[in-house]
C-alpha cells in the first residue's frame, strides 16, 4: 500500500468515526429527553407511599438526584461523567453503580443471544440454500409454511405455551430461573446440565423467532444470486453442482446477510426484555424493564448507552465482515465504495 492510499483509508476511517461519533451522541441527547417525558419520576416511587414523606423530603431527593437543575444542566452533567465512563449509580433502592448493574447482566443476555444466533445460522442457511435450488419444490412450500408460522406466532405466546405443556404437564423442564435450588451443591456437570435445561427454553424462542425471517432471506438472495451470468458460466465449464452452489453462489448470497447480522446486533437487549420477563432471568432485559418501571434515569441510560454502542459497533461489524467475504472491499482503493457494492449485491 502506497503512502498516498494510506491517507485516504486514514482518512476515511477519521471521517466515519467522526461521524459515528456525532451519531452516538445524537442518540443520547434524544434519549435523555425523551426519558424525562414519561410521567413520573425516580423519587415518586420513594415519597408517595411513604406516609412520612412531604414536599421537603422530595426536594431533598431531587436535590440529591440533581433532578432540580434545568435538563440541558442535568444531560450536560451526564455526558461529563459518560466520557469518563462513569454511569451514575441506581437511583433505585438498589444504589450500586450502573456499571456493576450491567455488567453483571451482560453474560447472560450476550450468551444467550449469541448461542441462538449461531443456532439461527446452522439451520436457516441450508434451508434458504436448499429451497432456492428447486422454488416451488415440496421442501420450498414446506418450508414456507413453517416458516409462515413461525412469522405469525407471537414469541410471548409461544413461550407461555412451552412453558405450560413442557414444564406443568410434562414436567421435563424447569419452569422458570436460571439455575435450581440445589445448584451450589452440584457438581460441573450437573451444573452444566442444570443451567441448559434452564436455558433450553429461551433460547429456542431466540431462534424460532428470527429463523424464519433469516431463511427466507437467505432464500431470496440464493435465488438473485442464481440468475447471475457466473453461475450460468460456471456450470457450462462443468463444475460440479455442488460446488457451484456451496462455494461460488453461497459466498455472494452471505452478503446481504451480513448487513442482516449487523443490525440484528441490537437486538441483544431490545430482543431480550419479554422473553426474559417471562422466564424470569437476571439478563440485560430484565434489569431494563425494572428501570423503566422504577424511572431509574441514570439505569435506564446505560442500557440504551449499551444499545448505541452495539448498533453502531453492528454496523461496523457488517462492514469487516464484507470485506472478508468480498476481495474487492479488501482493496484499499475500494474501501469507500461499499455502499455501491452492497446496492448491487456483491456479485464477484
Amino acid at each position: 500500500m502506497t503512502n498516498a492510499s494510506l491517507g485516504r483509508v486514514l482518512r476515511r476511517l477519521a471521517k466515519k468515526l467522526l461521524w459515528l461519533l456525532l451519531v452516538f451522541f445524537g442518540i443520547t441527547l434524544i434519549s435523555f429527553w425523551v426519558i424525562h417525558l414519561a410521567p413520573g419520576s425516580p423519587t415518586d416511587l420513594e415519597t408517595t407511599m411513604n406516609p412520612l414523606a412531604d414536599a421537603e423530603a422530595r426536594q431533598k431527593l431531587e436535590a440529591f438526584y440533581g433532578l432540580d437543575q434545568p435538563l440541558p444542566v442535568q444531560y450536560v452533567n451526564w455526558v461529563s461523567r459518560l466520557v469518563r465512563l462513569d454511569f451514575g449509580n441506581s437511583m433505585s433502592s438498589d444504589p450500586r453503580p450502573v456499571m456493576d448493574k450491567i455488567m453483571e447482566c451482560l453474560p447472560l443476555t450476550v450468551s444467550m443471544n449469541l448461542i441462538a444466533l449461531l443456532l439461527t445460522l446452522i439451520i436457516a442457511i441450508p434451508i434458504g440454500v436448499k429451497a432456492a435450488c428447486r422454488p416451488g419444490g415440496l421442501f420450498d412450500r414446506a418450508s414456507t409454511l413453517a416458516v409462515y408460522i413461525g412469522f405469525a406466532m407471537p414469541g410471548f405466546w409461544l413461550a407461555m405455551l412451552l412453558m405450560m405443556q413442557l414444564c406443568i404437564n410434562w414436567q421435563l423442564l424447569p419452569l422458570s430461573g436460571l439455575t435450581s435450588l440445589n445448584y451450589d451443591q452440584l457438581g460441573p456437570w450437573d451444573k452444566f446440565l442444570d443451567l441448559s435445561k434452564h436455558l433450553a427454553l429461551p433460547v429456542f424462542i431466540y431462534t424460532f423467532g428470527s429463523l424464519a425471517g433469516m431463511s427466507r432471506f437467505m432464500r431470496s438472495s440464493m435465488l438473485e444470486v442464481l440468475r447471475q451470468d457466473y453461475i450460468r458460466t460456471a456450470r457450462a465449464k462443468g463444475l460440479p453442482e455442488g460446488r457451484v452452489i456451496w462455494r461460488h453462489a453461497l459466498r455472494n448470497a452471505l452478503l446481504p446477510l451480513i448487513t442482516l447480522l449487523g443490525l440484528s446486533v441490537p437486538s441483544l437487549i431490545g430482543g431480550s426484555v419479554i422473553i426474559e420477563s417471562i422466564f424470569a432471568l437476571p439478563g440485560l432485559g430484565q434489569l431494563f424493564y425494572d428501570a423503566v418501571l422504577s424511572r431509574d434515569y441514570s439505569l435506564i441510560m446505560g442500557s440504551l448507552v449499551l444499545g448505541a454502542v452495539l448498533t453502531l459497533a453492528g454496523n461496523l461489524l457488517a462492514d469487516l465482515c464484507y470485506g472478508l467475504a468480498d476481495p474487492r472491499i479488501r482493496s484499499a482503493n475500494m474501501i469507500g465504495q461499499t455502499v455501491e457494492i452492497r446496492a448491487s449485491g456483491g456479485a464477484a
